[in-house]
């Protein structure tokens, strides 16, 4: 996967806020049995995010933004700093 990625903090408070806002928007983002509201559903990935149980990966191919759990297997096939853009 030619991806990366980003720590959180390199976004602006408002960038971050678009991103989860267009994660949670996603079908196929159910949170269980009961339907959660989109500002639960905000909040909680948000604090996911902050606290590094989820990434926010940059996908080159397909250029965007996704956000998987932070033990996710995909992470591991992922470019590192050293060999991103290096063809390697």
């Amino acid at each position: 996967m030619a991806g990366y990625i980003i720590p959180v903090e390199r976004l602006s408070p408002e960038a971050l806020a678009g991103v989860i806002e267009a994660f949670v928007a996603r079908e196929g983002t159910d949170y269980g049995a009961r339907e959660a509201s989109r500002e639960t559903k905000f909040n909680q990935v948000k604090e996911q995010l902050l606290r590094g149980a989820a990434v926010l990966v940059f996908d080159g191919e397909t250029e965007s933004v996704n956000i998987l759990p932070a033990g996710d297997p995909v992470l591991k096939k992922l470019d590192t700093p050293d060999t991103a853009g290096s063809g390697t």
